[in-house]
Parts: structure tokens; C-alpha cells; sequence
């Protein structure tokens, strides 16, 4: 999981060609010239009455001033400050040196486990697609025209540049990693830019162009050269960084002096690999300023705790609603703050909420499996529920990964008859992963071994910074270079960010549990192939009739939306899907109050996801009102509000509870 896409470019794509050219405003500015100040602009305006006094309007709030240019910031260096840069920049590259040396000592230690040179196979896939790419020279030399004509394109833009002077107010920006004003009003770093977009998009295009891969090979050979493009910016630089160059020289060094401090502090919390620091992690404390809906631990076991929400209406429906987040990450991103917290908006619609908290899992639960979570799982929870609320139905969530599961849960309990869980819903969930997006680049052959050595090496687990890891390089620009720049060039600190923290506090993952996801689902397909069996039944979704809700996410690049709407397919009974607008979390979290992004509704369900589309009406704002309409038709008559404690389950402790509070090592 990672955090909301909010209109920043994806990572995957540079901004394709170059910057638009706004219009030249030369006449007026020739026009003020030829009239000399203080001149009235003509002999009626001489001779008029001066006008009424205006009432005086409030003073603007004044505009910050801008950024020093480059040049200007250089010529006003002297002696003595660039003696104290000198000495700065010699201690960041000592601080440098000892940091390396130290990492370096850390990884040349013996491992029990083998090391993985090309432990994702992009060798072979950058090979494969070179071959074929031999063998079609006209994909070739018509790639090589078009980013020729770009360059001409480009080189023809700066020439006029250079004549005429840049066009007034700058350019627009369209990639945020181009925000200061230096790449514009520069001649140097603008031609650079446009340079560095033009060849990333002819690399982007070279993929894409490429004939006779399997999607597989493309899928990965795409996906490492975004990689690859992305890690090459100019931005990502010290000396090509107009705004870390300046940060540089204003401060004496002082800004390189602070981001090595920083780099060093992130090296050391990874134990030598690098875990990247995203946010104020000190700012936030489980209970008091984040996940403060109020409500109890009524369960626990050995995989679970179990939270009932207090009730903030007089009456709530009949059926409660049991969610199961995805145990990648913790719950409380339904509860980070009042202000966006899906709990305490569906508790404030009546809802008797409750929600599992997954354990965090160490070395002793390694062989823990994917029917673990089922059995000690939702099945455990499923029971607590009806024992604490003494009806005998309940409605359910699964988002991501805990959509995968409920899916597997009622396709066993379809084939047993149970009939405990009349509804469920699934926020950006898969059961079908043909489309599953860059992850799968995560779990071919290659990919699982390598994991499987990594588990292995530590202690029967992965380890979270490796899901840290992975899920950043899915939106590198925004989750690495970002704060390559921002923390280590500028030496910044991250400030208090709720939704950063949830993503920096990940979760470690079974290695039973893990390996049997990766290859099943996502490598092999098995369940929307109908080629699993789970506890000794087979699993056929087409047998799960029970009212099911799909909400996907146009932007989602963990569960892409026609990936979730080829799994809304695999059910036998009546399915509602939903399209919102953004992402994998800003597309789910996205309260009314906030008037945000927009869904899409289409009561009917083609064959395909385009249909659907084509078909589907745009409304505004949230979702959230359209799947309580829906959740509330079947939620039954009203009933006196239910506190925890009230049914046959005792309250353990105080929400959020004990096991979200365990943090992995980094």
C-alpha cells in the first residue's frame, strides 16, 4: 500500500515532450514603453473629474519573495563564505565516506543465504527485449527519427529563447520534479530538461514499440526501464539540481552538511541498507493523536485482535459490518484522523462497526499459512461478531490483500452452506490478477526464489522494509528520489505527515503465507482459474451468491481497475461495481466532507471493464454515500445501539488495541 496519488505526476511516465509555449505578450510591454510615465493616456483622461474615492480594500497577504537566481546567488558570494562552503562540503564528503565504509562492512559479512545478482531477472528481460528489437529495424529507425525531430523541436525553441528572452511568466509546470523556477527562467538547466524528457520518452516508447515479447518479459522489461529513466533525471542530482545547488551555496554547505547527517540516520535504521525516512515519525502516538475512534478489544487470538467501534447514534442497523484490512499494512488507515476516518463515518451512519487488527508476526509464526488466516482469521472473527452482537448474519469489507482472502473465505463457505456473512465488499481487491499490474514483475519464478533466500536468511519472514521497498518502486519519483533530494541535497526533515507514517509502518509477512500469495494468486492465478482448493474444498467464486459491492480506483497501480473488474466477474450473484477517482488509498479514503476527485456508477456488468466505462455515469465527490445507500438496504431494520462489552464477548483493553502497536525493526 502506499500513499494517495493527489494529482502529482505517476512515477512510471515522464511528461511526454516539451513544456508548451505560452504566448508572447511584447506588444503591451512596447506600448507602455511609448508613453512616458506619469503622462495621462490621452487629452479626455487630462481634462475628467478624478473619480469617487474607492473604499479601501484589505491588504493582500504579501507574496514571499522569489528564489535568488543561480547566477545572482553565486555573484554574491565572497571570500570568506565560500571558505566556510569549502570546509562544509569537505566534512559532508568525510561524513560520506564513513557512512559507505560502513555499509560496506555491514554487507561483506558472510550470509547464510546465496546472493542474487539480478534477483528480478531484469538481465534477461532487457536482453530479450534487445533481440527482438534487432530483428525489427524500421521500430528502430522510426524511434530514432522521432526523437531526432524532438531534439530539432527542442533546439529550435531555445535558439528563440535565447534571441527573443524566455516567454513571460515562464513555463508552465507539468512534472513537479521541474517545480523551481530555474529550470524555467535557465537556458542551461531548461535545455537540459527538455533534453532528459525527450530521450526518457523514446527509451518508454523503445518498450513499447518492441514486437513478439510475451507480456510477462514486456510487463518487466517496461517496468525496469521506467526504473531506469526515472533514477536518470537531472533533478536526481547534486550538480544538476538548480534548487539543491542553491540550498548549497546560501547555506554554506550547511545543507549538504545536514543531509549527509540524514543519510547516515537512514543507513544506520536499515542496518545498512538504506530505509529512507518519509515522514516525522516521532510525531505521532497510536490512540492519541492518530486511530483515536473510541471503541474496545472484544477477541483476540493468536492472529487477531478484534475492535468494536462505540456507537455515536441512538439506533444502528441490524447487521453489523466486520472489515478486514490487508495485514501488508495496519488498519488505522480507516482511522488516521476524525476529519477522514471511514470508521467513524460509518459508525456515524449507524453502522455497528468492528474491524481485525492483524498480528505483526515474528519468527515463531513463519509457517503460519493462507488457511491460518482463513480458519484463526475470518472465520474467528466472523464468530466473535455474531457472539457479541447476538444476530446471526453480519455484512463484510476486504480491502487489498483482505479482499483476497474474504474472496477464498466465502468461495469455501458457498460450498459449506454457511451462511453467516450475507454481504461483502471489496475496496481495490483482486481475486483475478491477470491484470495485476507492476507487482507481478514482483512474483515470476525468479522474483519468488529470491524471496524465499530472503526469508530464509531472516528468520522465517519478510522483512518490512523489504514491502517498504517494494511498494516505493512503484512510485519511485514521489517515495525515493523525493526524498533523496529533499532530505539528503537540501538537507530537509521530513515534517508530521499522518498518511506517510501508516505507509512507513509496515508489517512483516510469514513466509508460508507469503510464498503461497505470491505464487498462487499472482504468479499462477489459481483461484480465478478454479485450480484452488483451501481446506479441503475446492474454490469456485461462481458459487459465492450473496450481494457483493466492487470499488476500484482509476489510478490504482497496485490494483489496477480492470484487474478488479475482471474479479468482479468470478462471482454467481448480483455484483455493484464502483470506479472512484485517484488511487490505491486517496481512491478509498476520500470522506464527503472533503469534496474530492469524483466515481463513476453503472448499475449493469458487461463483458469488459472499457464497456462499463463507456456506459458509466460521472457523479462528484465521494463514494462512500453510494455504498451506504447500498449497505443500508441490507442491513435490516434499526436496532437500540450496541457498546462493546453489551453481547456474550468481554472487553479486553482500549482501542486501537496491542497489536498494531508492535513496529517491525526499520
Amino acid at each position: 500500500m502506499t500513499p494517495p496519488e493527489d494529482g502529482s505526476q505517476r512515477s512510471g511516465k515522464p511528461a511526454e515532450g516539451a513544456p508548451a509555449k505560452p504566448r508572447r505578450k511584447r506588444a503591451a510591454a512596447k506600448k507602455a514603453q511609448s508613453t512616458p510615465a506619469g503622462a495621462p493616456a490621452s487629452k479626455e483622461a487630462a481634462v475628467s473629474a478624478p473619480p469617487a474615492p474607492r473604499p479601501a480594500a484589505a491588504s493582500p497577504e504579501p507574496k514571499p519573495a522569489p528564489a535568488a537566481s543561480l547566477p545572482e546567488v553565486f555573484a554574491a558570494q565572497t571570500p570568506e563564505s565560500l571558505a566556510d562552503l569549502s570546509r562544509n562540503i569537505a566534512e559532508a564528503m568525510n561524513q560520506a565516506n564513513s557512512v559507505f565504509a560502513d555499509a560496506f562492512l555491514r554487507h561483506a559479512r558472510p550470509t547464510p543465504a546465496p546472493q542474487h545478482i539480478d534477483p528480478f531477472g531484469v538481465g534477461p528481460a532487457m536482453a530479450e527485449m534487445w533481440s527482438h528489437l534487432i530483428m525489427q529495424p524500421e521500430t528502430v529507425r522510426d524511434a530514432f527519427a522521432n526523437l531526432w525531430k524532438r531534439y530539432a523541436d527542442i533546439w529550435e525553441r531555445h535558439a528563440l529563447n535565447l534571441m527573443m528572452g524566455p516567454p513571460e511568466g515562464g513555463e508552465p509546470v507539468r512534472d513537479k520534479r521541474f517545480k523551481d523556477p530555474e529550470w524555467s527562467t535557465n537556458p542551461g538547466f531548461a535545455l537540459m530538461r527538455d533534453a532528459y524528457l525527450a530521450t526518457a520518452q523514446f527509451f518508454i516508447d523503445l518498450v513499447e514499440r518492441t514486437e513478439g515479447l510475451d507480456d510477462a518479459a514486456k510487463r518487466k522489461a517496461a517496468f525496469f526501464m521506467r526504473q531506469a529513466v526515472d533514477a536518470a533525471s537531472p533533478s536526481n542530482f547534486l550538480l544538476t539540481n538548480p534548487a539543491a545547488l542553491r540550498a548549497l551555496i546560501e547555506t554554506r554547505g550547511e545543507s549538504l552538511k545536514k543531509g549527509m547527517e540524514n543519510f547516515a540516520r537512514d543507513l544506520k535504521r536499515g542496518g545498512g541498507a538504506l530505509a529512507i525516512t518519509q515522514t516525522d515519525m516521532t510525531a505521532f502516538k497510536l490512540g492519541e493523536n492518530i486511530a483515536t475512534s473510541p471503541g474496545k478489544v472484544v477477541f483476540r487470538n493468536q492472529l487477531i485482535e478484534l475492535l468494536q467501534y462505540e456507537p455515536t447514534t441512538e439506533t444502528v442497523h441490524e447487521v453489523p459490518l466486520l472489515i478486514f484490512p490487508p495485514w501488508i499494512n495496519k488498519f488505522y488507515i480507516l482511522d488516521l484522523q476524525p476529519k477522514n476516518s471511514m470508521i467513524r463515518w460509518l459508525v456515524s451512519q449507524g453502522h455497528t462497526v468492528f474491524v481485525a487488527s492483524w498480528v505483526n508476526p515474528d519468527a515463531e509464526m513463519a509457517e503460519a499459512t493462507f488457511e491460518d488466516y482463513m480458519r484463526d482469521g475470518v472465520f474467528a472473527a466472523v464468530k466473535a461478531v455474531l457472539d457479541a452482537t447476538g444476530v446471526d448474519r453480519v455484512n463484510t469489507v476486504g480491502y487489498c490483500i483482505g479482499g483476497t482472502l474474504l474472496a477464498a473465505c466465502l468461495g469455501y463457505m458457498a460450498n459449506k452452506g454457511d451462511r453467516r456473512i450475507q454481504s461483502a465488499t471489496f475496496f481495490a481487491s483482486q481475486s483475478d490478477f491477470e491484470l495485476a499490474g507492476d507487482l507481478k514483475v514482483f512474483a515470476d519464478k525468479t522474483a519468488i526464489e529470491y524471496l524465499s533466500d530472503r526469508i530464509d536468511q531472516h528468520g522465517g519472514f519478510l522483512d518490512a522494509q523489504a514491502m517498504a521497498d517494494t511498494f516505493n518502486a512503484l512510485r519511485a519519483n514521489d517515495l525515493i528520489w523525493n526524498y533523496i533530494v529533499d532530505n539528503y541535497y537540501l538537507g530537509n526533515k521530513p515534517p508530521p505527515f499522518d498518511l506517510l507514517y501508516w505507509n512507513s509502518d509496515q508489517t512483516r509477512m510469514p513466509r508460508a503465507l507469503h510464498l503461497f500469495y505470491l505464487n498462487r494468486f499472482y504468479h499462477e492465478n489459481a483461484m480465478a482459474k478454479n485450480e484452488m482448493t483451501l481446506l479441503g474444498e475446492p474454490i469456485r467464486l461462481a458459487k459465492v451468491k450473496i450481494p457483493i459491492y466492487m470499488q476500484s480506483s482509476k489510478e490504482d497501480h497496485i490494483a489496477p481497475a480492470a484487474s478488479v473488474y475482471r474479479s468482479a466477474k468470478l462471482f454467481g450473484g448480483p455484483v455493484t461495481f464502483t470506479l472512484a477517482g485517484s488511487g490505491h488509498i486517496a481512491g478509498v479514503i476520500n470522506p464527503p466532507s472533503a469534496n474530492k476527485y469524483q466515481h463513476w456508477v453503472n448499475p449493469k456488468l458487461p463483458d469488459t471493464f472499457e464497456e462499463w466505462l463507456e456506459g458509466a455515469e460521472e457523479r462528484p465527490g465521494s463514494w462512500w454515500p453510494h455504498w451506504n445507500d447500498w449497505l443500508a438496504k441490507i442491513s435490516g431494520p434499526d436496532a437500540p445501539a450496541r457498546h462493546p462489552g453489551d453481547g456474550d464477548l468481554p472487553v479486553l483493553g482500549e482501542a486501537p488495541g496491542e497489536y498494531v502497536k508492535v513496529r517491525s525493526a526499520a
